[in-house]
């Protein structure tokens, strides 16, 4: 194989051979050098195996980072948003980072593994950035993605899934907290987080061990109608959660062409997330004079008139105004609603104001266009109780 055609290769995840001898449709994607299913069978299955069942998605590609040294938090405080200090061992924080305009790099977990021991997991790849602003600190850094496998398993059932599998005690685990089991002669480490706004997990593990691991997670899961689920399934149910995805709902930082075309955690509904009072962290100057003087964009949830999704559509005001776009749009099988997430102009997007947004759709070679009323919602979409019950119910 020359060096170009190295270069071009899609990578497979350690669970290609399951998923590839499940994927019906031959529906992939590339995420990251890696291939992923965008969807096994029946879109409407798989994402009713998320809301009613056990659901498992093949996360791998995601970006994993491992973090070491005496000086870990000192660095991981200084690059987050949020207090690191408050991160104990066995626990995992959501958090964003800036640069020093205040623009957020990209959003993503970090997990403290062990005493002195972290990893983060993010969309985009970022070693360059983290290596840099590591200068002064004793950390070591290293990028962990093809070292450490990962399965997103989420559902209403996924608990009752896993305590088959014989995870002793894994129904104590509270939202954001990790606990290893031993498995197949290793270690195998499971988190009670997630991508799907529901009751969920995700499960840790070397690569040569993928296999055993997915075969004996579908032989436990099959007496609670588990399935396998590809991006698109995912996509829809992020959106009911409300979750923002980098790429899609904001340009990454370092990825940004044009001057402005950044967002702040303010400009995307995160301001949650910055805590100033600590004193140091990336972006905190720009941070805090944005807060004085006010942001540019609001980032909001919108329940939008109709059923015709308002994917990459303007959005208007009562004069006919361009006043933002949408950046994620479906229709929520769960909340039975017309849903999307956008960004508008400030101060548009305040719960009673009169907003537009403008849907084209295609019947029959037939394109049509509307103005779809939209209404701010203030939550989340579709948010069950069970998503934060510790132990969770038996379904």
């Amino acid at each position: 194989m020359t060096v170009r055609e190295a270069d071009k290769r899609v990578l497979q995840t350690p669970f290609h051979s399951r998923t590839s001898a499940l994927c019906e449709t031959n529906l992939w994607s590339p995420w990251k050098a890696y291939t992923v299913v965008d969807c096994y069978s029946v879109l409407t299955n798989e994402y009713f195996a998320i809301r009613n069942a056990t659901a498992v998605f093949d996360l791998t590609p995601m970006t994993k980072y491992r973090i070491t040294g005496k000086d870990g938090l000192a660095y991981l405080d200084k690059l987050m948003t949020r207090k690191m200090g408050k991160l104990s061992p066995g626990r995992v924080m959501y958090s964003v980072w800036c640069n020093d305009l205040g623009h957020v790099l990209d959003d993503g977990t970090v997990f403290h593994l062990k005493e002195n021991h972290w990893r983060l997991c993010s969309q985009e790849r970022h070693l360059d950035w983290l290596l840099a602003t590591a200068m002064g600190f004793d950390v070591d850094i290293d990028d962990e993605t093809d070292d450490v496998t990962g399965l997103a398993v989420q559902g209403p059932t996924s608990c009752q899934t896993l305590k088959t599998m014989n995870l002793q005690g894994v129904e104590n685990l509270k939202p954001f907290q990790l606990k290893y089991f031993p498995f197949d002669g290793t270690e195998l480490m499971v988190s009670r987080t997630g991508f799907t706004g529901d009751l969920g997990y995700e499960l840790w593990i070397a690569p040569a061990h993928a296999e055993t691991l997915w075969d004996a997670l579908f032989a436990a899961g099959k007496p609670y109608g588990i399935l396998p689920i590809g991006t698109h399934a995912l996509d829809i149910v992020r959106i009911e959660a409300g979750f923002i995805q980098a790429g899609v709902d904001f340009v990454p930082a370092l990825e940004v062409v044009r001057a402005g075309r950044g967002r702040s955690p303010f400009e995307l509904g995160l301001d949650w997330l910055v805590q100033f009072d600590k004193p140091v962290f990336n972006g905190r100057k720009a941070l805090l004079e944005e807060k004085e003087k006010g942001s540019r964009y609001r980032f909001v949830r919108l329940d939008v008139e109709g059923n015709k999704p308002a994917n990459e559509s303007f959005i208007y005001n009562g004069k006919k105004e361009i006043v933002g776009h949408v950046t994620s749009a479906t229709w929520s099988p769960s909340a039975k609603m017309n849903i999307a997430l956008a960004s508008l102009d400030m101060p548009w997007g305040r719960t009673d104001d009169e907003i537009y947004t403008e849907v084209y759709y295609n019947r029959e070679l037939q394109w049509n266009r509307l103005m779809a009323r939209c209404r701010v919602v203030g939550g989340a979409f579709f948010d069950p109780p069970r998503r934060r019950k510790t132990p969770p119910l038996n379904y």
